[in-house]
């Protein structure tokens, strides 16, 4: 029998996920937000039985056994690991959390649980695109090493829509293009790779401050545009350019993963390859039609279809094993776990300070909490940096 669900978050995302995990046969029973007006309405929209502003009123809920949040990042950390203490399955959105601090917070709670399943949200592993790709890495396609990753991604503007100020709109709350856009890519190198960046460049940039709906004292902080660098342990450069400053443009999105013979490319959804001395091939093209109903959405058609992969992998995992009632983690072995979410959170912090310092930044992961005087420390080198 499939776990019931609790839904934290009402957002783009939420109203695209619920479709497709009631196709693949889940029971949403709850849904949370900040307001208990905007909880009710979403409930309303969605056909959810229960809707709640308090995040306990999910959690004890009897009848919910995986918790979905999509609600801001600075709420990730506090309700997974309370999910997790209580004995709920977690699939967390990404980043994990706001901070390196919150990122471990996860990931000792996921190990001291290690029999409940802790994801962190990054679909794009489940994308036949990507899958393909990393085949054919392993197959050694290119004949020789990889020597250079080159990523290019842009979106329309990600506060078009927005009739209010929130969250997304707030750096210091996790919005933006490095950590909505950024955090995919960082996991997905890891993904093709296996390996990990020691040392990263960056230059993060807001350019829209104001839109038509957030103006006067309010004002966006988040980036619209980011471009970095990342030194793989193994030599490889891999370079990112992350644009959301085009407003009206469509998602689109290239990986060109290249070696002295040739390369490979990701558009899109569709796969290309090319070897020396010959054209380059179609190795595979994504015709396949979403099995799941949803909504219409800015959403990326990339970004779902990964989506509905990784559920439909969520709900194989609960399914009985020989006849008996239980679940097994091999279907979602390829998903990224908290660990995964604490390395990536490491590299976009790494990121930030490289753009505040305009130098190279090594890749630190944090492996115990700081004390009170380390984080004061911390905040006082930032804030002087952001008036220097």
């Amino acid at each position: 029998m499939l776990p019931g669900i609790g839904v934290f978050g009402t957002g783009p995302v939420v109203k695209v996920l619920i479709p497709i995990l009631r196709e693949n046969g889940f029971k949403i029973e709850a849904i949370w937000s900040r307001t208990l007006q905007d909880a009710q309405e979403a409930a309303k929209s969605l056909n959810i039985p229960f809707f709640t502003n308090v995040i306990d009123d999910v959690l004890l809920k009897k009848d919910v056994d995986l918790i979905f949040v999509l609600c801001s990042p600075n709420l990730h950390a506090q309700i997974s690991v309370k999910a997790l203490g209580i004995g709920k399955h977690v699939v967390c959105d990404k980043p994990a959390g706001l901070y390196q601090s919150d990122a471990l917070k996860m990931v000792r709670a996921g190990q001291y649980y290690p029999s409940l399943i802790s994801l962190i949200n990054h679909s794009f592993r489940f994308l036949p695109a990507f899958i393909q790709l990393k085949k054919k890495l392993e197959e050694n396609y290119l004949g020789s090493p990889i020597t250079l990753i080159d990523i290019k991604v842009q979106t329309g503007s990600l506060f078009t829509d927005i009739d209010t100020f929130d969250w997304k709109c707030n750096a210091e709350m996790g919005g933006g293009t490095l950590n909505l856009i950024g955090s995919h890519i960082v996991d997905l190198i890891t993904f093709l790779t296996g390996e990990k960046a020691i040392r990263v460049h960056g230059v993060v940039r807001t350019f829209t401050k104001h839109t038509e709906t957030i103006k006067g004292i309010r004002q966006i902080t988040a980036p619209d545009f980011c471009v970095f660098q990342m030194e793989l342990h193994n030599g490889v450069l891999v370079t990112v350019n992350l644009n959301s400053h085009a407003i009206g443009s469509t998602f689109q999105q290239e990986i060109l993963v290249c070696s002295s013979t040739g390369h490979l490319v990701v558009r899109g959804g569709d796969l290309f390859g090319r070897k020396e001395k010959t054209t380059e091939e179609v190795i595979y093209l994504d015709v396949e039609d979403l099995k799941c109903p949803v909504p219409n959405s800015m959403l990326p058609k990339t970004f779902i279809k990964g989506l509905c992969k990784m559920v439909a992998a969520l709900r194989e995992a609960f399914l009985p094993v020989n006849d008996q009632a239980g679940w097994i983690k091999e279907p979602v072995s390829t998903a990224a776990n908290f660990e995964d979410g604490l390395y990536v959170q490491a590299v976009l912090s790494a990121i930030k300070h490289s753009s505040q310092t305009k130098q190279w930044v090594k890749v630190s992961i944090m492996t115990e909490q700081p004390d009170k005087n380390e984080l004061l420390s911390a905040v006082v080198r930032r804030t002087a940096i952001s008036m220097s």
